[in-house]
């Protein structure tokens, strides 16, 4: 049963990792770090998630022993556990999001010397339709007719970037099946005929919303469209305890929630 730490731990997303992984018989939740200022510093983790005491305070710094740590704090907040889990050797399952170049070049560096999960979702049910739009777009792009790709997202008033990554990462995905070079983010005005080598990319951000994504492959007489919404937050924190669990005992190297759900 794999030992697990949390960096981040007094987020929003931490203190669900906290109470969801006291619940889960297979995994020994050991750790809850955050930053040195943090208020929360020294508190029950539990107590501080809002579940009952667990008898692991917060810390600053990663307990002693074998573990497997999951990230899920700020984008600024990642090189620093990067580091900490090389020079220790620890697996590394990095959740957080919204990366520059030169963080996502450490994280790449990193996976040459630790075991490291990433991907721009932690949701099982969002990777699996991936790979669904991946299987998808290469059938659809062999067939050989023509095929319109659009792609809307729905997020929370909250979410400052859009298109969101996760968005755009179905986008990735599809472009390599169907060599789509180019991204149309929305429309408005006298746009002309729909160009058919794009696709388009549509955010709404409205309430609390968790997060939907609809793949739509739009052809003459009939439509595919692949959607997957989450209810609530759980499914990221859920995912990220699965991709913990699967990356304890795994070599060095980089892994995607690909490689978790078996479809690699």
């Amino acid at each position: 049963m794999p030992n697990v730490s949390i960096h981040g731990a007094a987020g929003r997303m931490g203190k669900r990792l906290i109470d969801l992984a006291t619940a889960d018989d297979q995994i020994n939740l050991i750790g809850a770090i955050e930053a040195i200022q943090h208020p929360a510093v020294g508190q029950d983790a539990g107590s501080m998630a809002g579940v009952p005491a667990i008898g692991v305070h917060v810390t600053t710094d990663l307990p002693a022993g074998e573990q497997v740590v999951i990230d899920f704090s700020r984008s600024e907040a990642v090189p620093g556990i990067l580091k900490r889990c090389v020079e220790a050797g620890l697996p590394l399952v990095v959740a957080t999001t919204g990366f520059g170049d030169s963080t996502i070049a450490e994280i790449e560096s990193a996976s040459h010397e630790i075991p490291i999960v990433w991907a721009p979702n932690m949701s099982l049910a969002v990777n699996l339709t991936m790979k669904l739009s991946e299987i998808t777009a290469a059938a659809l792009h062999e067939s050989g007719n023509r095929v319109d790709v659009e792609i809307l997202e729905t997020h929370h008033r909250f979410k400052t970037d859009a298109p969101s990554g996760t968005a755009l990462k179905f986008g990735e995905l599809i472009s390599q099946k169907m060599d789509r070079l180019r991204a149309q983010h929305g429309r408005q005005g006298d746009t002309g005929e729909r160009a058919s080598n794009e696709i388009g990319y549509h955010a709404v951000r409205a309430g609390d919303d968790a997060g939907q994504h609809t793949i739509l492959f739009g052809m003459m007489g009939e439509k595919i469209e692949l959607r997957v919404a989450a209810s609530n937050r759980d499914c990221y924190a859920l995912g990220a305890i699965a991709a913990a669990k699967y990356l304890a005992d795994k070599p060095v190297g980089m892994y995607s929630m690909y490689d978790v759900l078996g479809l690699n």
